[in-house]
């Protein structure tokens, strides 16, 4: 695909990984087997306060004892100005026009959200904003190439199959008798491509004993959850491929008794039991599934379904933490983060002020306007 117009110049950390270098995976915290209970976290849409929040999500996944953190997408806003960039002190001191902002929106999610996390292991998901010109697919791999193309993700692209040797925004990996499956539907919807390849690895699943569960994440939620109206369903093409991919789902977990859990982000609040709609109950069954955009975008209201919802919080920043079980179950709570987890060098550089502001005012009811949900 064509490339934007902008070139992007990264000058990191040390310990950052660079578009020709690849992340070394950290050793300790990795289960290499299902005999032992463990952990990984995942959130996302991290727009907004996102440099304020995340380094508090890395600081609280990190002590958790989780394996790995899985960003679920929309990493600044681009369609806008994040609030956070613009309350940066070189950029108080020069603004930024909005071109220049957008040149440099992905090399700060970089340097403010992921190098803090150091060589501890995170996977990334695309969301719809990751979309928004000038960027393109090829932009989206190119950058981000470190985090989705880890040795692990190009071990198990080169078994699946050796003649695919570049990286997907879509990819899948294995851990300790799970199959972790990133899908991309930041468009929107899935496409042919993408539809082939999840259905071809759900049959491999199928036909190995050693994994018993499937966890898949995506920035929107699949069709006819209590998000209907902020979801798949914002688009035909969305609606149809989301429905055959939550049937490919259903039909693995009812037949085949693998358990399967769906994750999500896009709509700004978490809520547990997002499928639990007259729906799915009249079309197959209810998947268990969250929404957790909770990283740092402006929070939204939770829609009036909400009542059918196992859980739902709004005006809120966290992440869940998923509970493994040698069995295969997992449990997934939500953790909540406070303005006094944000790290103190944080604070310093973006001033408490703002940091209150981000946890105060950056939501549709405690005083920011709403604008659309997109």
């Amino acid at each position: 695909m064509k490339q934007g117009p902008f070139i992007f110049l990264f000058v990191l950390v040390a310990a950052l990984p660079t578009r020709c270098q690849t992340q070394t995976p950290v050793q300790a915290a990795t289960p290499q087997t299902s005999a032992a209970v463990w952990k990984f976290a995942a959130s996302g849409d991290s727009r907004n306060c996102g440099d304020v929040v995340m380094p508090a999500i890395e600081v609280a996944v990190k002590k958790s004892g989780a394996a790995f953190f899985w960003h679920l997408g929309d990493f600044r806003k681009i369609s806008d100005f994040d609030e956070d960039i613009q309350h940066q002190p070189e950029q108080l001191a020069k603004p930024l026009t909005l071109s220049e902002y957008r040149a440099m929106a992905w090399k700060d999610f970089i340097v403010s959200q992921l190098a803090p996390f150091g060589s501890f292991p995170v996977y990334l998901a695309r969301g719809n904003h990751e979309l928004i010109p000038p960027y393109t697919d090829a932009d989206y791999i190119a950058t981000f190439a470190p985090w989705i193309d880890r040795p692990n993700l190009r071990l198990q692209r080169l078994d699946d199959d050796p003649a695919d040797l570049n990286p997907h925004i879509y990819y899948h990996w294995r851990e300790a008798g799970v199959d972790f499956i990133t899908l991309d539907n930041g468009p929107f919807d899935f496409g042919r491509d993408q539809i082939a390849w999840f259905e071809k690895t759900l049959a491999k699943d199928l036909a190995d004993s050693t994994i018993v569960t499937i966890v898949v994440g995506m920035h929107e939620a699949l069709p006819e959850s209590i998000s209907k109206g902020h979801s798949m369903n914002q688009t035909e093409l969305g609606t149809e491929s989301g429905r055959r991919v939550y049937g490919d789902l259903l039909k693995i977990q009812n037949q085949a008794h693998k358990r399967v859990y769906v994750l999500a982000s896009h709509s700004h609040y978490f809520m547990d039991g997002i499928f639990n709609t007259s729906y799915w109950h009249e079309h197959g069954g209810v998947l268990p599934g969250w929404i957790v955009g909770t990283a740092g975008a402006q929070r939204y209201s939770l829609p009036p379904e909400r009542s059918a919802a196992k859980a739902a919080k709004t005006d809120v920043y966290g992440f869940l933490l998923a509970t493994v079980n040698p069995s295969g179950t997992i449990r997934f709570d939500f953790q909540q983060l406070n303005e006094k987890d944000v790290p103190a060098a944080v604070k310093a550089r973006y001033t408490p002020q703002f940091v209150h502001w981000c946890f105060a005012q950056n939501s549709q009811s405690l005083g920011k306007n709403s604008g659309n949900q997109n």
